[in-house]
């Protein structure tokens, strides 16, 4: 990912260059498309708010795009924005990376895909049992959870590639 390129110069890039940068928040290419269509954007604001927008519409194929390059919660995360994101997980003890790996696997089989949370800020323990709470959702509720997460992830990660310095709090999303 373009990383603190700033709002002006991510505006001025080509299109091809913006939605690959954009895909480097998100892996969903039709919200990559759809967000970089609707430059230039005044403010780093108004990029979240059409970003928010365009994820609630997205269908759930593009939904699962995007859920494909987002690394299982306690693996080794392949890019630096999960190994950033994930940084809580990587002191955790043999035994919780353990019970991690086996709290993903049943996630895998009740839902069929990844558990996606934002991960943040937040510790293996806690992490772990974020994941066990929502093994008791019904899968349209999981649907429904999994896609505040990403909207989540996809604000931090474009705060990053902006290198935008606001403090919004996860309560504030």
């Amino acid at each position: 990912m373009t990383e603190g390129i700033g709002l002006p110069a991510w505006n001025a890039l080509p299109d091809a260059d913006a939605v690959q940068a954009l895909r480097g928040c998100c892996a969903s290419s039709r919200w990559a498309e759809r967000v970089a269509a609707d430059r230039p954007y005044a403010t780093p604001e108004q990029l979240y708010a059409v970003a928010d927008q365009v994820l609630a519409e997205l269908d759930e194929a593009d939904i699962d795009e995007a859920l494909a390059a987002h690394p299982r919660i306690g693996d080794r995360p392949t890019g630096a924005d999960s190994r950033r994101e994930q940084s809580g997980v990587a002191g955790a003890s043999r035994d919780t990376k353990a019970e991690l790996a086996a709290a993903n696997r049943a996630y895998e089989e009740r839902f069929g895909h990844v558990y996606l949370v934002c991960a943040t800020g937040k510790d293996a323990d806690e992490l772990l049992a974020i994941l066990r709470s929502r093994l008791g959702n019904d899968a349209a509720t999981e649907r429904r959870v999994l896609r505040a997460e990403l909207a989540k992830i996809n604000y931090l990660r474009l705060r990053h590639l902006l290198h935008t310095t606001d403090h919004r709090t996860e309560a504030d999303r």
